[in-house]
């Protein structure tokens, strides 16, 4: 009997050292599944973005400044002491590829950045809802924080936002009667043709005539040969990619005098380069980092002036209104896990539901009813000059 009782001594000291070695370990690699502190692992962050097909050129932007943030914030010696790791996926432009790039991604991510394309972005939000983890989105599409979607955070203006600093240029300018043309496939085309509509009457603007095209449309006259025969003092165009730079050589050469009023996403020499002198005249609406020149000294001009420095010096030329996106994306991502002590996700929503921050695309004020956090300050109104966006008299003013 004594040997047995020294041998279960002997099992039962065995046992505690490997429940306190086991407890240890779990200690070390963060047992507390909670907490998200993650220790020295790298902050793991997923981008899903267009780098190949029709929605490339806004696509490559974005991931060129995705990029060139998480450089800065890693030689700055990251969030919390963590580096970021970034995994890139292509979309490809197309909806299904964004979904099989965010299942690729969501198990080894803390957060993912989305693609710029809204439909691709559209499709992803029900996985965001189940897999719950903090999404960066980079398209402006209102459908996702209309309702809320709590994980959920939009960077660039939506396109009702856009479509509201478009209205109260019209009213400033006197432009009472404006005709709509709009790409029908397009989400964030659809949304900002709605939100003009829907909110002209209260600046005083009638919208028509009202026409549709769709993205792989290449010839526009009819179009054209409606608002010609229209009383209308303007045309605003929603559109993304190819489209807009095809209508607007067309228009330059249809002979009306009217002005063609586009949106951020023509805000880039990604559009400028191709349309050449046909784009001169244009009004265009954007960030306000896409005319940050123009911009009173502050803590908004030195947000933009960090970001046009390193993109210029690396690119060659100024940062476009997609890189104005990514760069702000990623400095929103870090103040919120930095806020939050670590990368647990709902601990990441909560501090963005609760941030205020300023950054190349202006100063962000999220909360648990907005997920969109701009507003129409943040929005200027240029025309296109020499080959440049320069702000129009009405958004100097509001530049001051």
């Amino acid at each position: 009997m004594r040997g047995t009782g020294q041998g279960l001594r002997t099992l039962s000291r065995t046992l505690s050292i490997a429940t306190l070695s086991l407890a240890i370990t779990l200690a070390a690699c963060g047992g507390d599944e909670g907490s998200g502190a993650g220790g020295d692992d790298p902050i793991r962050v997923g981008q899903i973005v267009s780098l190949t097909g029709n929605y490339s050129p806004l696509g490559t932007e974005n991931q060129k400044s995705v990029a060139l943030a998480v450089d800065k914030i890693n030689a700055d010696g990251g969030v919390g002491g963590r580096k970021i790791e970034l995994t890139v996926r292509d979309d490809k432009s197309l909806p299904d590829q964004a979904v099989l790039a965010f299942n690729e991604l969501k198990d080894d991510s803390d957060a993912i950045i989305g693609s710029p394309f809204s439909n691709s972005a559209l499709a992803t939000i029900p996985l965001v809802d189940r897999e719950e983890i903090p999404y960066i989105s980079l398209t402006p599409a209102d459908e996702q924080i209309n309702p809320v979607h709590p994980y959920v955070f939009v960077v660039p203006a939506t396109s009702a936002t856009y479509a509201e600093a478009a209205l109260q240029y019209f009213q400033a300018s006197k432009l009472s009667k404006v005709a709509l043309a709009y790409d029908t496939k397009s989400s964030y085309a659809v949304a900002g043709a709605k939100g003009l509509q829907a909110k002209a009457g209260q600046y005083g603007v009638t919208v028509n005539p009202i026409e549709e095209f769709q993205t792989t449309a290449t010839e526009f006259s009819a179009i054209f040969t409606h608002v010609r025969s229209s009383d209308a003092q303007a045309l605003m165009v929603w559109a993304t990619g190819a489209p807009a730079v095809a209508l607007t050589k067309q228009y330059a050469a249809s002979g009306l005098k009217i002005p063609l009023v586009l949106t951020g996403a023509q805000a880039s020499k990604l559009f400028l380069d191709p349309a050449g002198p046909a784009a001169e005249g244009v009004v265009i609406a954007s960030s306000v980092g896409v005319v940050g020149e123009y911009l009173p000294a502050g803590e908004l001009k030195t947000a933009v002036d960090e970001l046009t420095t390193a993109f210029t010096a690396k690119y060659g030329y100024p940062p476009p209104q997609f890189a104005q996106d990514g760069y702000s994306g990623v400095k929103l991502l870090a103040a919120a896990i930095e806020k939050a002590g670590g990368t647990d996700r709902a601990k990441v929503r909560d501090a963005l539901e609760g941030l205020s921050l300023t950054t190349p695309n202006g100063t962000y004020a999220y909360s648990a009813a907005n997920h969109s956090g701009l507003t129409t300050d943040f929005i200027a109104i240029n025309m296109v000059q020499a080959g440049k966006f320069v702000p129009t008299e009405f958004s100097q003013e509001k530049l001051k």
